[in-house]
């Protein structure tokens, strides 16, 4: 993966101080660099890295000229004009990716925290644990299949019980009544059994409900409702059960359930799109820009597996191949590892002469960047496992407690028949 690939680019011009003119051209963003292109002359007129910018703001120029200016560290600052579609999108993309960028963890921050060693082994520990989990996950979800098959069993047999109980009733009808049955006779017993049912599936419903919604995971992101026009800041929700778009205010904007995603398009390792399709209506398609991507993909990749596209536009930011720990195939979310590493603005090489013995030691059984980036995105999928495995214990245990309570219920019944069987003999 390249870090000179654009994420986004807009078609624009810049302000070219030293000569007194506009120039036309595209502006782009890269992971680390902001660079703007002419379209005359194809080359770069100015280039500078994310980390060396102080400020960004929308001005306007001689009072009447709307434009983005961005100050450097140097107090030199850049003007960007005719931005397209608007320089609103332009400042919230160009903001939240320099943010990001700000709230990671210095080098001098990373370089004093102890690193456990043997990365690789940690990996493969987790892996391990993940296989395991995985399997485990397989497991009860047969044995929730086994307990809807009791569940409807127990179904037919309160079924044919109550067949039972309308043919106990015609025996039991004296001759000189005409309509076969006593209605007020078993009126009360419906009331308290519909009332019992009543109680016990709002329970189970209530539980489920909490379980169902579990954040998994939370990243910041640009969100955009199909176009380009209109990206505003907002986050990313990633539950159990659900996708939840919310503003930066944490107000609810929209909420795909997981059977209601039928298409997630991942376009990079920092853009994905999720569509909703419909027959005679629009499809609703909520667009997603963010620096944080990887961590929900890490999660999305487990929960909709079939339902999740890598483009063709996603070839552009891959480089060698990444071997994922668990033996996966395909383009999967560790192609983006290698390129969160690069972008890192760490020294990649020390100079022997100004370490000890001591510290090239403790720096070779580190944790590298890469390891540290990819047990990352396995322990995020683990806890998306261990949500779920939640959750389906939980449904196991309403459908356990439903059981029992329709088994006895099941039993009071098939005891009270015997009775009335008895007194007709």
């Amino acid at each position: 993966m390249s870090r000179d690939t654009p994420i986004h680019s807009w078609p624009g011009s810049y302000y070219i101080n030293s000569e007194k003119r506009w120039e036309n051209g595209t502006l782009s963003i890269t992971r680390t660099t902001v660079r703007f292109v002419s379209n005359q002359t194809k080359q770069s007129l100015v280039s500078f890295r994310l980390s060396c910018i102080v400020e960004i703001k929308m001005e306007s120029s001689s009072f009447i000229y709307s434009t983005l200016t961005v100050l450097e560290e140097d107090h030199v600052k850049h003007w960007f004009g005719s931005l397209k579609p608007n320089r609103v999108v332009v400042f919230n993309v160009m903001e939240h990716f320099w943010r990001e960028l700000l709230l990671q963890p210095s080098s001098g921050a990373r370089g004093a925290e102890p690193q456990p060693s043997k990365g690789r082994e940690l990996i493969g520990l987790v892996s391990g644990a993940q296989r395991r989990l995985e399997d485990t996950g397989r497991v009860l979800s047969h044995q929730g299949e086994q307990f809807d098959n009791m569940m409807q069993g127990l179904e037919k047999i309160d079924s044919d019980l109550g067949v039972a109980d309308k043919l106990l009733l015609e025996l039991e009808s004296p001759p000189w009544w005409p309509f076969g049955k006593l209605p007020w006779k078993t009126q009360q017993e419906a009331k308290a059994e519909d009332a019992a049912r009543a109680a016990t599936s709002a329970a189970a419903s209530a539980s489920r409900e909490s379980g169902r919604n579990k954040v998994i995971s939370s990243i910041p992101a640009v969100v955009s409702k199909g176009g380009d026009s209109d990206l505003k800041p907002g986050c990313l929700l990633v539950l159990v059960s659900a996708l939840e778009v919310r503003d930066t205010n944490c107000q609810l904007i929209h909420r795909f359930e997981r059977n209601e995603v039928d298409e997630i398009r991942v376009t990079s390792p920092y853009e994905i799109s999720v569509r909703q399709r419909f027959i005679g209506k629009p499809d609703i398609c909520y667009r997603f820009l963010s620096a944080k991507m990887l961590e929900a993909l890490s999660v999305l990749e487990i929960q909709y597996k079939k339902k999740i596209e890598f483009t063709s536009e996603f070839t552009a930011f891959q480089a060698t191949p990444l071997s994922s720990p668990c033996g996966r195939e395909g383009t999967s979310y560790s192609d983006g590892l290698l390129q969160m590493c690069q972008d890192t603005e760490l020294p990649l090489e020390v100079p022997a002469g100004e370490l000890s013995q001591l510290q090239v030691h403790v720096l070779r059984s580190s944790v590298s960047q890469a390891e540290a980036q990819e047990l990352k995105q396995m322990l995020m999928q683990l806890k998306a496992l261990a949500l779920e495995a939640e959750t389906e214990l939980e449904r196991q245990d309403e459908a356990l407690d439903v059981l029992s309570s329709s088994t006895d219920r099941a039993t009071m019944h098939i005891d009270k028949h015997t009775c009335r069987m008895k007194r007709l003999l």
